[in-house]
C-alpha cells in the first residue's frame, strides 16, 4: 500500500496558473453550498409545514436537526482528516452531501426529511473547515491572503443568498428543489476536488478516537435538542418523555464532562476552559449567535404567516441583514489587524448596535410597509462583522498556540449548538405567547359589539363575522408575541455586550483570516 506522499508525487506537480484558481473556486463553491444550506431552509419552513401538514414548531426541526448534526461532527473533523486524509474526507463529504440532499428532496413525511437533514449536516460539517485548510495548503504563502479572501467572501455572501434563493425556489418551483439543487453541484465538486487536490494529500496519522466521548456527546446533545423540540407538544414536564429526556441530557452532560477531563485523547479538549478570555468569548458568542439565529428564523415565519409575504419576498427582506455586513467586514478586519484596536471594544460596539436595532424591532406593528421592516434588518448588518470575527479572534488569542485547533473546533461546536437551541426556544416561546395573547385579547376585542354589527351591516353572515374577528384577533396576538420575542432577543444581545468586558485583552494576536470561520 502506497503512502500518501508517494501517491501525491504520482498525482502530479503542484497546481499553477488557471488550474490553481480553478481549484480555489471549487473549494470556495463547496464552502458556499455548505453555508448556504444553513439559511436556505429558513424562509422555506412555512412552505414545508403547509405541504407536510405539520406545525411551525415542528417545521423548525428541519433547521435544528441540520445544526445539531453539524455541531456534533465539527469536533471530529481534525481526527477524520488525520486518519483518512483531508482531501479524501473533503471529497467524500461533498459527495455524501449531494446524496443526502437528494434524500431530503424525496421526503414525503417529516420523519424522513429530518433524517435527511441530520445526514446532510453530518456530511456538511467538515466542508467548511476543510475547504479553508485545503485552500491554505494548495496556495503558496504569497497568495494565501487572496485565497482566504475568496473563501471568506463565500462565507459572507452565502447567508445573504440563502433566504433569497430559498424563497424564489419555493415560490416558482417547490420546496424539495432547495435541496435537490445541491446534487449536481456537490457531485461535480467532489469529483473535481479529488482529481485536482489528491496530490496535496499528506501522511496519515493513526490517532485514537474517543468513542466514549463521542457517544456521550451525541446522547446529551441529542436528548437536549429532542426535549426542546418536543416539549411544547407534550406539555413540557407534565410528560414522562420530556422528564426522561431532561434526565438523560443532564446525566449525559455530567458524564461527558468527567470523561473528557480525564481522557488522554478527548474528542473535545475541555481544558481550554481554564482560560478566562476563552470562556468569556464562548459565552458572548453563544448569547449573540443564538439570539441572531433565533431572530433570523422567526422573521420569515412571521412575514409569511401573518404579513402576507411570499417566500421570495420574505427571503429578499431577511437577506438585507447581510448586505452591510459584507461592506463593513473589511473595516472590522482593518481595525484589528492594521490599527490594533482592542477586540473587546469592537465586540461591545457591534453587539450593542445589533441589540439596540433589535429592541426597535420589538415595536413593530401589523401595518408596517416593506421598507419599515427591511431598513432595521439592513442596518443590523453594520454590527455583524464587528461581533463575529473579533469574538473568535479574542477567544483563540487567549489560549496557548498548541490549543488553537481544539479551541476553534469547540467554538464552532458551541456556536452551532447555540443556534439550534435558540431556534427551538424562540419558536416555542412565540407559539406559547401567541396563545396567551389570544386568550387575553379575546375578552377585550370588540367588547361593545360595534365591529361585529358593522361587519354584519356590510353583508357578512354570522360565521363570516366570527371568522373575520378571530383573524384580526390572531393577527394582533402574533404581532404582540413576535415583539416579545424580539425584546428577549435584544436583551440577550445587550447581555452579551456586557459580558465581553469580563475578558482580559488577548495575550497574543490571532490571524484575522483564520478567525473568519
Amino acid at each position: 500500500m502506497s503512502t500518501p506522499s508517494s501517491s501525491a508525487t504520482a498525482a502530479g506537480a503542484p497546481l499553477r496558473g488557471p488550474l490553481l484558481w480553478f481549484a480555489a473556486i471549487v473549494l470556495a463553491t463547496a464552502n458556499f453550498v455548505a453555508v448556504l444550506d444553513m439559511t436556505i431552509a429558513n424562509v422555506s419552513v412555512a412552505s414545508i409545514t403547509g405541504s407536510l401538514g405539520i406545525s411551525s414548531s415542528q417545521g423548525t426541526w428541519i433547521i435544528t436537526s441540520y445544526a445539531v448534526a453539524e455541531a456534533i461532527i465539527v469536533p471530529l473533523t481534525g481526527w477524520l482528516a488525520g486518519r483518512f486524509g483531508a482531501v479524501r474526507v473533503f471529497a467524500t463529504s461533498m459527495a455524501l452531501f449531494g446524496l443526502f440532499s437528494a434524500l431530503c428532496g424525496m421526503a414525503g413525511a417529516l420523519e424522513m426529511l429530518v433524517l435527511g437533514r441530520v445526514l446532510q449536516g453530518l456530511a456538511g460539517g467538515p466542508l467548511m473547515p476543510l475547504s479553508q485548510t485545503l485552500l491554505l495548503r494548495v496556495f503558496p504563502a504569497e497568495k494565501a491572503t487572496a485565497a482566504t479572501a475568496l473563501w471568506a467572501m463565500t462565507t459572507l455572501v452565502a447567508p445573504v443568498a440563502g433566504p433569497i434563493l430559498g424563497g424564489w425556489l419555493c415560490d416558482n418551483y417547490a420546496w424539495p428543489v432547495i435541496f435537490t439543487i445541491n446534487i449536481p453541484i456537490a457531485l461535480a465538486c467532489s469529483v473535481v476536488a479529488w482529481r485536482l487536490l489528491r496530490r496535496y494529500e499528506q501522511a496519515l496519522e493513526r490517532k485514537p478516537i474517543d468513542l466514549v466521548g463521542l457517544a456521550l456527546l451525541i446522547v446529551f446533545v441529542g436528548a437536549l435538542q429532542l426535549m426542546l423540540d418536543l416539549g411544547k407538544e407534550h406539555d413540557w414536564f407534565e410528560s414522562t418523555l420530556i422528564c426522561v429526556l431532561a434526565v438523560v441530557a443532564a446525566v449525559g452532560f455530567c458524564a461527558f464532562l468527567i470523561w473528557e477531563l480525564t481522557e488522554a485523547h478527548p474528542i473535545v479538549d475541555l481544558r481550554v476552559f481554564r482560560h478566562r478570555g476563552f470562556v468569556v468569548g464562548v459565552v458572548t458568542l453563544a448569547l449573540g449567535y443564538g439570539a441572531f439565529f433565533g431572530a433570523n428564523v422567526l422573521t420569515p415565519l412571521w412575514l409569511q404567516s401573518w404579513m402576507g409575504y411570499t417566500a421570495t419576498w420574505a427571503g429578499m427582506t431577511t437577506a438585507w441583514t447581510g448586505v452591510l455586513a459584507i461592506v463593513c467586514a473589511p473595516v472590522a478586519g482593518g481595525l484589528m489587524s492594521k490599527l490594533g484596536v482592542d477586540p473587546r471594544r469592537l465586540i461591545f460596539a457591534g453587539v450593542l448596535w445589533i441589540g439596540l436595532v433589535t429592541a426597535l424591532r420589538s415595536l413593530s406593528t401589523t401595518d408596517m410597509a416593506y421598507w419599515q421592516i427591511a431598513i432595521p434588518l439592513l442596518v443590523t448588518g453594520i454590527g455583524m462583522p464587528f461581533f463575529f470575527v473579533p469574538v473568535t479572534a479574542l477567544g483563540l488569542g487567549c489560549v496557548e498556540e498548541d490549543e488553537t485547533a481544539s479551541a476553534a473546533g469547540l467554538m464552532s461546536f458551541l456556536r452551532t449548538l447555540s443556534g439550534a437551541v435558540a431556534t427551538s426556544l424562540v419558536t416555542t416561546g412565540w407559539e406559547d405567547r401567541t396563545s396567551v395573547m389570544h386568550a387575553e385579547l379575546a375578552g377585550v376585542v370588540d367588547a361593545t359589539g360595534e365591529t361585529a354589527r358593522t361587519l354584519s351591516a356590510s353583508g357578512l353572515g354570522p360565521d363570516a363575522v366570527r371568522e373575520s374577528l378571530d383573524r384580526l384577533l390572531q393577527s394582533q396576538s402574533v404581532m404582540l408575541a413576535t415583539n416579545e420575542m424580539m425584546g428577549l432577543v435584544a436583551a440577550s444581545f445587550l447581555l452579551a455586550a456586557l459580558v465581553i468586558w469580563l475578558a482580559p485583552k488577548p495575550r497574543r494576536g490571532f490571524d484575522i483570516a483564520q478567525a473568519s470561520h
